[in-house]
């Protein structure tokens, strides 16, 4: 029999909760030769989504629940997630139910014929703005053409991963994850599963247009360097613009004299520079700011409590104080 574990990061959604359980248990007990759990990941969330899993597990065995010492980021609880699943297959999907519960046998049916990873690809994205579809669409294809590998335009986390592909995953060592690129560039068979994406079915989107910058440097910075050469071609034909401008005014001065001091072209010019230089030197930054996160080898997320249907274990952080770890 295969075993098959639902992944489901949670902040604040108590709204959701016991609709999404309802409607991706009714699904799963449909499933044949299937045994399945649902795992919660609550990445420090401060409404009742914590009390309301722990409902679930009193009552159904098969739910179990993650919970994070704080808010480490959805990135981080899908590692924390992945990392503590053993089963043959994993969904992820987010409990927002956009992602349809209902697909899951599809994406079983599909992981059977031999693929490792199965990922929803959006046809339509009901519910959302004009402005987000458009910058979607955007950085999906930016990053098709800069990153070093494909990453699947129109799609989310909502995904089947097989257990080499979870084990494939696990492997990586960085603290800085795009899960959207690490999904691909691990390679293995993958296949779209296409579907309309739904509008939430109650409680408030968790990302702005601020997290979601945030979001498309980190996936750009992740996989590519090309910021860097950017900013080393612009500096050569910057350098080399400014040689030949510069022999031409000497040339001109030298044959028909220069009366017109040139200032307001001059002060052009040096902000222009300026401006190249600054902004380039933020690039740098960028980069420099993810090796140093990586240098301090923190680990990506701290558990409070792992609770397995009934039975509970507790596991709390390892804190270093004063030359001390206590448990």
């Amino acid at each position: 029999m295969d075993s098959l574990t639902v992944l489901v990061p949670v902040y604040n959604e108590e709204a959701v909760i016991g609709e999404f359980y309802r409607r991706t248990v009714d699904v799963c007990e449909t499933l044949e030769g299937t045994r399945f759990e649902l795992l919660f990941v609550d990445d420090g969330s401060s409404d009742r989504s914590i009390e309301l899993v722990h409902d679930l597990i009193q009552d159904d065995p098969r739910v179990s629940l993650l919970r994070l010492s704080r808010n480490f980021g959805k990135e981080a609880a899908l590692t924390a997630g992945l990392d503590h699943v053993d089963s043959d297959a994993v969904i992820i999907i987010d409990a927002d139910l956009q992602d349809p519960p209902e697909l899951i046998p599809d994406m079983l049916k599909l992981w059977r014929q031999g693929y490792d990873t199965v990922y929803g690809q959006r046809t339509e994205r009901h519910g959302e703005s004009f402005t987000k579809k458009v910058t979607a669409s955007a950085f999906y294809r930016l990053m098709a053409r800069v990153g070093r590998f494909s990453i699947p335009r129109d799609t989310g986390d909502f995904r089947l991963l097989s257990r080499r592909a979870v084990n494939a995953l696990k492997s990586l060592p960085e603290s800085n994850r795009f899960m959207k690129g690490l999904f691909s560039w691990i390679g293995y068979p993958q296949v779209a599963l296409k579907y309309s994406r739904d509008p939430r079915h109650a409680g408030d989107t968790k990302f702005n247009y601020w997290k979601l910058w945030n979001f498309a440097l980190d996936g750009i910075t992740s996989f590519t360097t090309l910021p860097l050469k950017l900013a080393s071609y612009i500096g050569v034909l910057l350098a080399f613009g400014s040689f030949v401008y510069g022999a031409y005014v000497v040339v001109k001065t030298l044959l028909w004299g220069d009366p017109v001091p040139g200032y307001p072209s001059l002060m052009t010019v040096i902000l222009f520079i300026g401006g190249i230089q600054l902004m380039f030197l933020g690039v740098l930054g960028e980069y420099l700011g993810r090796m140093f996160d990586e240098t301090k080898r923190r680990p990506l997320y701290l558990i409070q409590e792992h609770v397995r249907g009934r039975e509970t274990e507790r596991k709390t952080s390892v804190i270093a104080a004063a030359g001390e770890s206590v448990k």
